[in-house]
């Protein structure tokens, strides 16, 4: 198939994906009611997933209990108060002040579970219908509180089933999205990745490789996994760019994008195991994508090449109603600046960069949590890539500090909307270094603790 014939036949599927959730977390109500469980069902402190959640994810969405005739439509907003050590003269972000500022940071509009709801028996009859049920949809249409805007956010179709293969049992199926990691079962990688919820008005380290966020929401890829004998997880696709037409119309700015022209291919392996009693998890696994791209869509001077490779690993225990998850995480990306140095955006005709987080979760009656986690980017120091720091290093590292509670987690809702729920969440970031040392240079003379930031939240979903 050609490469063009392939990029159009994606994009109808994911229109009609669109088409069925028109701007109408892992963690959402719709789920929770198609399977008529509460949430803790699928989580601990959501979006954190537990084995059961994992399954359900790897089944494509599509496990039900047929037991609702509501639309598979779920709702989420998350408002906070964002204070900075330093405040940000002129402003946070425009119509914002200097420091101390609310925010309606998300609102999302969620069309999720089986593609057609409970209504595929209705539509298609019994026996189509049980093909049809095996497609299922994440669909996220979110509005930035900060910038006033509406856009896309993360969405898959997948459909999935239960095969043989190698004469083991196992869970596989294919996907579409648009947001490499989307698909992934485990919190350790980028999309679903701690911290689940930070401030839109705080300043960040500039520094990312291209696997951890680079390309959300503006790429769409297709491939197709498979759960071995509840051991073993392969996962292999690849992404391509989207048109700067079709960004627009979803609401995402295409302007000096990083371009992959051709095809990414991104690849998943990891291995886990769990005890009779479903008590303890643990995973180890690999994961990676190369891409040529065009920097900043320029392509008239040849392309860059990226290879991203990471390690993660995540121990996850529960004991009584009390959970407890460990996870570590490391990315490297080997970088190629072949078109970046000829157009004076790179010192350097090759790079190295690296991202690696440790991160400890509890929660003490489903209701009560706490989270740190210590991270840190580096690598070499290049004058033009890191233009921000005044030596030209990619270095930031800090600590976040986190307490939440989840009054809703164990009961749910009120009785007219039961599997609604909510997080009430304070979290502290304390940077040791940003942006190339303990002063982050961006001519405001701050030092790197001047970033740091207190942020109370509350994350409600209905």
């Amino acid at each position: 198939m050609k490469r063009s014939s392939f990029v159009r036949w994606v994009l109808a599927l994911f229109a009609c994906v669109a088409s069925l959730a028109p701007f109408s977390g892992q963690a959402t109500p719709a789920l929770a009611r198609q399977v008529n469980l509460q949430c803790t069902a699928c989580h601990t402190e959501f979006p954190i997933l537990n084995d059961f959640g994992r399954a359900f994810k790897l089944g494509g969405y599509t496990m039900s209990a047929e037991l609702t005739d509501l639309p598979p439509i779920a709702f989420m907003v998350q408002p906070g108060f964002t204070h900075t050590r330093t405040g940000v003269p002129g402003g946070a972000a425009p119509d914002f002040g200097d420091n101390n500022n609310f925010a309606l940071g998300t609102a999302s509009i969620f069309y999720n579970g089986r593609l057609f709801g409970p209504y595929a028996k209705s539509l298609f009859g019994p026996s189509t219908a049980e093909f049809f049920n095996k497609f299922g949809v994440f669909y996220q249409h979110s509005y930035d509180g900060v910038a006033h805007s509406w856009a896309w956010d993360n969405a898959e179709l997948r459909y999935a089933d239960t095969i043989k293969l190698f004469g083991q049992t196992a869970a596989a199926g294919f996907y579409i999205n648009n947001n490499p990691t989307l698909q992934d079962p485990w919190n350790t990688l980028s999309a679903w990745g701690y911290p689940f919820n930070t401030s839109p008005l705080a300043q960040t380290p500039a520094a990312a490789t291209l696997i951890d966020g680079g390309l959300s929401q503006q790429v769409v890829g297709a491939g197709a996994y498979a759960f071995i004998n509840t051991a073993l997880y392969l996962d292999v696709g690849v992404y391509h760019t989207l048109g700067t037409g079709f960004q627009s119309f979803m609401g995402i700015d295409p302007t000096d994008q990083t371009q992959v022209p051709g095809v990414a291919p991104y690849w998943r392996l990891a291995y886990t195991t769990t005890d009779e009693a479903a008590t303890h998890s643990w995973e180890i696994g690999t994961s990676g994508m190369v891409a040529d791209t065009y920097p900043t869509r320029i392509n008239n001077s040849g392309k860059d090449q990226l290879l991203d490779i990471g390690f993660d690993t995540q121990y996850q225990m529960m004991f009584g109603s009390n959970d407890l998850l460990a996870m570590l995480s490391w990315t490297h990306e080997n970088q190629r600046w072949n078109a970046s140095q000829a157009l004076g955006l790179s010192s350097n005709a090759t790079d190295d960069l690296w991202k690696a987080a440790a991160s400890l979760h509890f929660l003490h009656d489903k209701t009560y949590g706490a989270a740190i986690q210590y991270f840190i980017t580096d690598g070499s120091r290049d004058t033009l890539l890191y233009s921000g720091s005044a030596n030209g290093s990619p270095l930031s590292d800090g600590v976040i500090l986190e307490l939440n509670w989840l009054p809703l987690n164990k009961s749910g809702g009120p009785k007219f909307w039961p599997r609604s729920n909510v997080k009430f969440s304070l979290q502290y970031v304390i940077y040791n270094h940003f942006n190339g040392g303990r002063s982050n240079y961006d001519g405001m003379g701050a030092n790197a603790a001047g970033n740091n930031t207190l942020f109370l939240s509350a994350w409600i979903v209905f």
